[in-house]
């Protein structure tokens, strides 16, 4: 299974979303350099390292915009510490205004 399938599978099963889009930006960072195993590489922008997640569910209402973010890093940890390196994250309780 992918990341993303992963990450869409996870946040569905917990959150129940009444939308949900989870993007792969990881060409995005083409020639960023991070740190692996101690010495400075450059990225290549290949594979499943940077995501923006989009989601609207009913989970957020009444939630501060840190408390939504802390309860999709909880949801997505195993990711997090295995090989995403950065996740943006556009979380909405139903009837707030959302850019997409």
């Amino acid at each position: 299974m992918s990341i993303q399938s992963a990450i869409e599978r996870k946040l569905t099963a917990a959150l129940s979303p009444e939308r949900l889009s989870v993007v792969n930006e990881s060409h995005l960072h083409a020639g960023h350099h991070h740190v692996e195993s101690g010495h400075h590489v450059e990225f290549d922008g290949s594979g499943e390292t940077h995501f923006r997640v989009r989601i609207v569910a009913p989970a957020f209402a009444g939630m501060s915009r840190i408390e939504r973010h802390r309860a999709v890093n909880a949801l997505l940890a195993e990711e997090l510490h295995g090989g995403v390196h950065a996740l943006a994250i556009e979380p909405a309780a139903p009837g707030e205004a959302t850019r997409w």
